[in-house]
């Protein structure tokens, strides 16, 4: 991993969380539209967010696989500061692309307007911080 594949990467991560946030600020209407633009902007936002992780980490010299892995060790490296939190936010991430009725739909959305976006932003301010030192 060099660091212009690095910087591209966190461009990508950028963008998408910029596009969550505006998703959050609608509220969910009668055809579920903007619940499910929300969601769908948060599965894709956690995918680039651990990934964007997985590189940083690889940048570091550890090399893990699997979101989970890639989770623990990026608090380990203190690229996050909660991973019960961000384990949550996975398994959040994992059943709404698996599992859709409207009542888990709502809690996965009340969950991401409520933490996972301030999550996802607090992660996103520390990777600018840490790759522009690279």
């Amino acid at each position: 991993m060099n660091d212009m594949r690095l910087r591209s990467k966190y461009e990508k991560y950028h963008r998408a969380i910029n596009s969550l946030r505006v998703a959050v600020q609608w509220a969910p209407d009668d055809g579920n539209m903007y619940l499910d633009a929300t969601i769908q902007r948060f599965e894709f936002c956690f995918e680039l967010s651990w990934r964007l992780m997985r590189s940083v980490l690889a940048y570091e010299g550890i090399y893990v696989s699997t979101p989970r892995g890639t989770i623990r060790e990026g608090w380990k490296l203190g690229l996050i500061d909660d991973a019960e939190k961000w384990l949550d936010m996975l398994e959040k991430r994992k059943l709404s692309a698996h599992v859709y009725n409207e009542v888990t739909a709502m809690d996965i959305y009340q969950r991401i307007t409520d933490d996972y976006v301030e999550l996802l932003s607090v992660f996103e301010q520390r990777m600018k911080e840490r790759i522009a030192f690279y």
